[in-house]
């Protein structure tokens, strides 16, 4: 496989009762991937752009490194890819591996927010103005992809995160493949909607997903190629065919079409802590519900989506208490 090596065996001859140990063969230097450069308009946060895309620090299509730059292996329309991100005075840098290589490069300035115009946002709160003053570098990511968000979605339902993170991270390691490219095999592409669809039931429940999520996905993966073409549409109406498969709600729809369609007011509603982050924030209630998170974020029509993320990266939160999610093992089941 293309960037990945493995050492060539050495060999050894014995000299008068001595043992000849020939030097190290040098290894050969990675291969190297398609490039493509970019300059976007404006600043831009590779952190804050593609931080959305990450499914916990142990997620296997996703990586950061020390030196800024982000990788990312997915499951494209021309095969697994693997790309890797980075930026410099000014310039993105794009390199990618694989058969989906072109198909991400081809994508890569909608990927960072291209397609997003953060001036339609008009804060009205002075919480928001102050975020987005700090924050100049957000952009709205939009992959093009939908399964590879629906279905770690689908997993976040009604669990912690810490479950939901841990389920997508054995799933794919046991039933991806290695990412293309010069990642040691440290990185995974997810499975392909085949493959989702013969996990075994038990395997579902070893990653710590009931039955009705399993049940979800496999519903979702059946129709995967009808879901897909939902990248065309408008998000609203994107979520209205995903909410066709049983089990996928507004919840889920949000948000999988804020990460594939970069959709500025798909607002997530049904979530645990949302509102109440939201209402206290903008109005000093940390009781807020789905009704009050909306009509406080009703002068942002449009752009509600954005809003509820200046409002989380604000770092304004209410005092923690006592999850109301109890976690459950269902491997124990």
């Amino acid at each position: 496989m293309a960037g990945r090596f493995a050492p060539r065996p050495t060999r050894t001859t014995v000299r008068g009762g001595h043992v000849a140990v020939p030097a190290a063969l040098p290894r050969p230097a990675p291969v190297p991937g398609r490039v493509r450069t970019w300059v976007p308009e404006g600043p831009l946060d590779l952190g804050l752009v593609l931080g959305p895309l990450r499914h916990g620090s142990g997620d296997p299509t996703f990586r950061t490194l020390p030196d800024g730059s982000v990788w990312r292996a997915s499951r494209t329309p021309a095969g697994p890819g693997t790309l890797r991100v980075s930026g410099q005075g000014g310039e993105v840098r794009g390199e990618a591996w694989g058969p989906g290589a072109e198909w991400l490069l081809e994508r890569l300035p909608e990927l960072l927010g291209a397609a997003d115009d953060p001036s339609a946002f008009a804060p009205r709160h002075r919480l928001l103005a102050v975020t987005r003053h700090r924050r100049p570098g957000l952009r709205l990511t939009r992959t093009g992809l939908v399964l590879e968000s629906l279905i770690p979605a689908v997993l976040e339902q009604k669990v912690t995160t810490q479950e939901a993170y841990r389920a997508w991270r054995l799933l794919v390691r046991k039933f991806g493949e290695p990412a293309p490219g010069p990642v040691d095999g440290r990185m995974w592409v997810m499975p392909e909607p085949r493959t989702w669809a013969l996990v075994p039931s038990w395997e579902w429940h070893r990653a710590g997903v009931d039955d009705k999520r399993a049940s979800t996905a496999l519903r979702a993966v059946r129709v995967a190629a009808r879901l897909e073409e939902a990248v065309a549409m408008e998000p609203q109406a994107a979520q209205r065919r995903l909410e066709l498969v049983p089990g996928v709600g507004p919840w889920t729809s949000a948000e999988t079409v804020q990460r594939s369609h970069g959709a500025p007011d798909a607002v997530t509603v049904g979530d645990l802590h949302l509102p109440g982050i939201v209402g206290w924030a903008l109005a000093g209630d940390r009781d807020a519900d789905d009704a009050e998170m909306l009509r406080l974020l009703e002068p942002y029509a449009g752009q509600r989506h954005r809003a509820a993320r200046l409002v989380l990266l604000s770092g304004r939160t209410p005092g923690r208490r006592a999850p109301k999610m109890p976690r459950v093992d269902i491997a124990r089941w």
